[in-house]
């Protein structure tokens, strides 16, 4: 852990001890400069015994290529830090614990989706279990509870928020500033800019390479600024293949590395058979909306605003289906009519919670066009609609709708204070 820096405490830490009580492997994964590392040199610091070795450390490296079994031998709990670097201890680990059926073995980190590396030979089914770590959340930053996606589910329509007295002004900024712990310690969005554009340089330069071999570099970087342009919109292949002058399987490919590399996310299309009419393509969002604001250039367009925006809100809603309660998927709603939801929540039970958002601060009967069209197909399944928007006030807009202050995100829970119940 870095001295001089504020620790700020991470919702997956509790996962991950959760799961090494009662599994062999656990990894965590997720995008460069999350902060991986050092989660997972805090929950070792609560290990009797642990050990700890980083692989960007060349001798470290050089140890565990040159005798990987004898570079696994512990007693207790090891740490290996950016496993992804030395491929062949992928297989080690699969035979040490194949033989030793003991929980809370191995505690790997690594900067991309492990089974999407090409030199990675083999996964661990039913020895590992991968917990995602994504950006900082606005109530980790904050030390809100981080509890929309639950307080929703159990609530529904009669969840409210705690008052802030955010601004419209104050969520672009937010947005802006993204999730990245180094971004975040950055008041100055100069400053700011300056990670990021060392953050790309340095995914390109080392994550894509992990993943496979690009030959035009300039390709990605291109496509990375028209994705930008299109943040929160539909993934129209053909369109990006045309303007880049390549074909659209090159684009799929390249689509596909970045989402392995944790930049994007791809939101899938949501139907059901009352839903017909639904459209099937995906939605792109960027991983950190702070990333997304500086390749797109900061929100400064008024055409970029509402994108970030709502880049912003799924970005906050995705980290949360990794720790909440309610087992749920993010999809996307849109459909031939022109009916569109933008982030919709189904559960396992198939109960729906759907949410739109306006990059606004007033809110019109309107803007629940599309949550009442989903309402009226569903009927009992539909738990709740909000309107998400950068307004003050929760406002009720008639049976299972409401409208409320987009820090709802953060600062709701089932049995959080403050949480109001109407």
């Amino acid at each position: 852990m870095r001295e001089g820096f504020e620790y700020l405490a991470r919702r997956a830490s509790g996962l991950v001890r959760e799961a090494l009580d009662d599994t062999r492997v656990v990894v965590v994964n997720g995008a460069r400069q999350t902060g991986k590392s050092t989660l997972a040199e805090v929950v070792l610091r609560g290990v009797d015994g642990g050990q700890a070795r980083f692989l960007d450390r060349p001798g470290t490296r050089a140890a565990a290529t040159g005798d990987p079994e004898g570079f696994l031998r512990h007693d207790g709990l090891l740490l290996i830090d950016e496993v992804q670097r030395v491929p062949d201890l992928w297989l080690a680990i699969k035979h040490v614990v194949d033989r030793d059926p003991r929980p809370g073995q191995f505690l790997l980190t690594g900067s991309a989706r492990l089974l999407g590396l090409r030199d990675l030979p083999d996964a661990l089914p039913g020895r590992s279990e991968t917990i995602e770590l994504w950006p900082l959340s606005q109530g980790e930053i904050d030390g809100e509870p981080d509890g929309f996606v639950d307080a929703a589910f159990v609530l529904g329509p009669e969840l409210r928020a705690k008052a802030t007295g955010l601004t419209k002004r104050d969520y672009l900024a937010r947005a802006a500033r993204g999730g990245y712990p180094e971004a975040v310690r950055r008041e100055a969005p100069r400053r700011r800019s300056r990670f990021f554009a060392g953050y790309v340089d340095d995914l390109m330069g080392r994550d894509v390479r992990q993943v496979a071999e690009i030959t035009k570099s300039a390709d990605m970087r291109r496509l990375l600024s028209l994705l930008a342009a299109q943040t929160s919109g539909l993934l129209n292949m053909s369109r990006l293949a045309s303007e880049l002058g390549v074909s659209a399987p090159t684009v799929r490919s390249y689509i596909d590395i970045l989402e392995t590399v944790y930049l994007i996310r791809l939101v899938p299309a949501w139907s059901t058979n009352l839903t017909t009419r639904a459209v099937a393509t995906p939605k792109m969002m960027f991983v950190d909306s702070g990333l997304a604001a500086h390749l797109g250039g900061d929100g400064a367009r008024p055409e970029t605003v509402g994108p970030l925006i709502e880049n912003f809100v799924l970005g906050e809603l995705a980290r949360q289906l990794t720790w909440s309660q309610a087992s749920a998927r993010l999809h996307h709603y849109r459909d031939r009519d022109q009916y569109e939801v933008d982030a919709i929540l189904e559960s396992n039970a198939g109960d729906v919670v759907a949410v739109e958002v306006k990059a606004a601060e007033s809110v019109r009967g309107d803007d629940f066009r599309g949550l009442r069209h989903v309402q009226r197909r569903l009927g009992d399944r539909f738990l709740a609609g909000f309107v998400l928007y950068c307004g003050t006030e929760s406002l009720p807009f008639g049976d299972g709708l409401a409208a409320l202050p987009m820090s709802a995100l953060w600062t709701s829970g089932p049995e959080a204070p403050g949480t109001q119940v109407s």
